[in-house]
Formats: structure tokens, sequence, C-alpha cells
């Protein structure tokens, strides 16, 4: 699937979820290590878990943070799949 962010640096990012747990994460744009090192240590992890830790972590002054979106593209991922 393929998530437009909204409000962050990165652009967009693409994710594939099997069977409840998050296979794959890349993000375009942003600060690329760090939003390199959010992927990989949410890979293998159950996509309920990761939005409970990501959702509305913020960044600076802004509403949203790369992490916060992705937490947004799970719940979007989730609710076209029930």
């Amino acid at each position: 699937m393929k998530y437009q962010t909204k409000g962050t640096c990165s652009t967009s990012i693409d994710l594939e979820v099997e069977n409840g747990k998050i296979k794959f994460v890349e993000f375009f744009g942003g600060c690329n290590g760090n939003l390199k090192g959010i992927a990989s240590l949410v890979t293998g992890m159950n996509v309920d878990d990761a939005i409970s830790k990501l959702k509305g972590i913020r960044c600076g002054f802004k509403a949203t943070s790369c992490p916060d979106q992705l937490a947004h593209a799970l719940e979007q991922y989730k609710n076209s799949n029930c």
C-alpha cells in the first residue's frame, strides 16, 4: 500500500502487512537515517502495537510527525482490510 503523508517532510510511505504484522516499510523524503531506523524497528511488529506506540507523536510544533503518519497509514490499512 502507498500512503500520501500530510504535514511532514516525508512525502509518502510504502508498506506491506501480512497476517497482522508489518512486513515492510519505506519512507520517501524526510530524515533518511531516522526513518530507516523507524522502519527497521516496526518490521515484524503487530499492526495494533505499532499504532499504539506511534500515534500522536509530534515533530516540533507540527501537529503530526513521520511516525504519526505511519500510524495513520496503518489505520487506513486496517480499515480497508476489515
